[in-house]
């Protein structure tokens, strides 16, 4: 099970989904946050751990009704563009088979959203607007930017080595 934290922004569109029992803020998960870009609805999820981060442009509102799915799908699109094992996919899509949203709690997390946030922004811009902007190179380039909450390492290589220890605890390897 994933416990995805959302802004306030993001559950005044998923007011329904709301898990309060589970807001246990030593829970490891996902945040995410709705974004308004062009115009449009947009939201970004950023891994707690590793600031592995899937941006999800243009939501409807039934979009925003099966945000789980969204979120899975985009999730496995984005561990492609990054040349994740299959192994190391399954197991990070293992992980959110089952997910619950709850209120925001790490403001270390929120602060390097809000950094993504500006250089989504750019890129968008750079590529020409959100309907011709390329998501593959824009996850790409998110995911290999340093971030100082987690020691300046690449998020990409963080969440490759978190699923690889994952794998090796489950397979009695490590």
């Amino acid at each position: 099970m994933q416990l995805i934290r959302c802004t306030q922004k993001l559950l005044k569109e998923i007011p329904n989904q709301l898990v309060e029992d589970l807001a246990d803020p030593a829970v490891s998960g996902w945040h995410a946050n709705l974004l308004r870009i062009e115009r449009r609805k947009c939201v970004l999820f950023t891994h707690d751990e590793t600031l592995f981060s899937v941006f999800i442009p243009e939501l409807k509102k039934p979009d925003f009704v099966h945000l789980q799915d969204v979120f899975g799908q985009r999730l496995f699109k984005a561990m492609l563009w990054n040349e994740f094992t299959q192994t190391q996919i399954e197991a990070m899509l293992e992980l959110c088979r089952e997910i619950h949203f709850a209120k925001s709690s790490n403001r270390s997390v929120l602060g390097s959203m809000n950094d993504m946030r500006v250089q989504i922004e750019w890129y968008v811009e750079r590529d020409g607007g959100l309907e011709s902007v390329d998501l593959m190179r824009l996850h790409h380039d998110l995911n290999r930017t340093p971030y100082k909450a987690v020691g300046y390492q690449y998020p990409v290589e963080r969440l490759r080595a978190c699923l690889e220890q994952q794998i090796g605890n489950e397979t009695g390897l490590v």
